[in-house]
């Protein structure tokens, strides 16, 4: 049973988690608004336990993100940018999601029911060899699911979230051969992602997990059939520890009411089910196949740990989407399970099926990934004239810049993406995993051209830096500056990019200056008094009309 090289593996993680946290600038509006509440509490200016940011309370009841950011910004020297030094821990949570994901697939797929059919005269892999070409197949899966991307670089809670769960998933999979290390790690994945926002989904799943355990019918060794006879005492010790986070969490708020099934209408299903198949993608039709292929144990007597366990995280995590409105980052939660139950569809996958993936996978990412190419050459060069005109009218006032080390590394990925591609080609029968290589690669390809050649602009048109510059050039002196109805990202974008000292407008002593955030139809909020205040300007984000602001000076 061939693996993937560790060496690649390793690298290939790296290409894909480090792009996205290196040279990004705080994009609206989770992502900002999260880095402001760190920054107030770096700053002392907001109670740990009640981060608020300009008086404001957080919507989510997550602490232990907000306190994550905000101790590496205080740790972190003053050569460093504080929004680059926030990002480091959600980089290793990331990280963390990625490991994780490989070593709960490995231990579930040395499971006695997870093993293959043993040959007549001998001369299967080993488990061992198994499992690890199966962990293989489940990190690859996890890289290239289309949803994982854009939320997994961004400096907020569901990223945190994202780094408990895997480690909760991992636990339960491994607490027949590491009973200590996995009993640890779910003490800390249960109240991690208490504390991150998420105590109803930690609950739900540590239980589920609790009962999958007390079901299975095999123990650590490689000899199917023993029954574990520990497994009453660990089950009841994981509800006993699930109860007691439970109660920690409701002593110290962090459980809110917060269901918003979606309307009867078939536009709100049909938009759910839309983000399903493509944010999941293409884990979610490997793990059907899964299920389909595995149908017998899965609804036999005692169904299979491997089977049976990421079923449950993974129906837990889509029902609370689905509870929250839709929400694509609660789906987040999903991709780690999905993609260990993806990676057992591997050794059971037609070749006619594993060639259409990979022809669909070829065609998709190529293309996607020549039209980054071509849209960065015309943006340094104005050639060709329709992709360099569309970025004139989409970011109008964007001005290219060449950096010669995002060039060589976006080259070298290229030529990585060719030779993958050639080796895709030939003939690669024993590495079960090799149906993922193109997905998972070229999803990094195209992450990885993105963040490079595209990060100046993207920048440009997700930050709110080109607002806040263009606020500062009306203020004049800048000094103390009252708000009105004024957007959480608005005022972390003014206090961490604009260095403003910022001030709810009933507050005194007065400022001589005051942002407002204009109604619907473009006036001014009723609490801003015309005969106090005269408007100056009226600011407009560079690439979007919708985000704007009123600067008004003192009569």
């Amino acid at each position: 049973m061939k693996r993937l090289p560790r060496l690649a593996l390793w690298l290939f993680a790296i290409a894909y988690l480090l792009p996205g946290f290196i040279g990004r600038e705080g994009w609206k509006s989770a992502d900002i608004t999260a880095f402001g509440y760190m920054a107030e509490l770096a700053s002392g200016n907001s109670d740990w336990w009640r981060p608020t940011l300009m008086g404001r309370p957080l919507d989510n009841p997550a602490l232990l993100p907000y306190w994550l950011g905000a101790w590496f910004v205080q740790a972190a020297p003053t050569w460093l940018a504080p929004d680059f030094a926030v990002r480091i821990p959600f980089a290793l949570m990331l990280a963390l999601a990625m490991l994780s994901t490989w070593f709960g697939t490995y231990y579930l797929a040395r499971s006695p029911g997870a093993q293959p059919v043993a040959f007549a005269f001998g001369g299967e892999a080993s488990p061992k060899d198994y499992a690890r070409a199966l962990g293989d197949g489940g990190l690859l899966a996890l890289i290239a699911s289309l949803g994982l991307a854009q939320l997994s670089h961004e400096a907020t809670p569901e990223l945190v979230q994202l780094g408990f769960i895997g480690i909760l998933f991992y636990s339960v999979s491994a607490i027949n051969y590491r009973r200590r290390t996995a009993g640890v790690g779910f003490v800390v994945g249960v109240l991690g992602l208490s504390l991150s926002g998420a105590p109803a989904i930690a609950a739900m799943c540590a239980l589920a997990s609790a009962a999958v355990h007390a079901l299975d019918r095999s123990n650590d060794a490689e000899v199917p059939g023993q029954v574990h006879q520990s497994a009453g005492i660990d089950s009841a010790a994981m509800v006993i520890t699930t109860l007691a986070v439970v109660w920690l969490g409701v002593r110290w708020g962090l459980w809110r009411w917060k269901v918003e099934w979606p309307g009867a209408s078939w536009e709100a299903w049909n938009g759910f089910v839309q983000m399903l198949v493509w944010f999941t993608w293409p884990a979610w039709p490997l793990a059907g196949w899964t299920a389909w292929r595995w149908r017998r144990q899965l609804f036999a007597r005692h169904a299979s740990r491997h089977l049976l366990l990421p079923l449950c995280f993974v129906t837990v995590t889509v029902l609370a989407s689905l509870a929250c409105g839709s929400s694509d980052r609660v789906l987040l939660l999903a991709l780690p399970p999905l993609a260990a139950m993806a990676a057992f569809a591997l050794p059971t996958l037609q070749r006619q099926v594993g060639a259409l993936v990979d022809w669909f996978t070829l065609l998709f990412f190529s293309g996607c990934g020549a039209v980054i190419w071509v849209v960065w050459v015309a943006m340094q060069t104005g050639f060709p004239r329709q992709p360099a005109a569309n970025v004139a009218r989409l970011a109008p006032g964007f001005e290219a810049s060449l950096s010669p080390l995002a060039i060589a590394i976006a080259a070298l990925a290229t030529v990585a993406w060719a030779w993958l591609v050639q080796w895709r080609v030939g003939r690669h029968r024993s590495a079960i995993w090799k149906s993922l290589v193109l997905p998972a690669s070229g999803a990094a390809w195209c992450w990885l051209l993105l963040m490079t050649l595209w990060m100046p602009l993207l920048n440009y048109a997700q930050s709110f830096n080109g607002l806040v510059r263009r606020t500062l050039e009306q203020l004049d002196p800048p000094g103390c500056v009252e708000t009105v109805e004024l957007s959480l990202a608005k005022v972390a974008a003014l206090q961490i990019y604009g260095k403003l000292q910022l001030r709810p407008s009933y507050r005194t002593p007065a400022c001589p200056w005051l942002i407002a955030e204009p109604r619907a139809d473009m006036s001014a909020p009723p609490s801003v008094e015309p005969a106090l205040w005269v408007l100056m300007a009226s600011i407009n984000h560079p690439t979007d009309g919708n985000e704007r602001v009123m600067l008004f000076r003192r009569r």
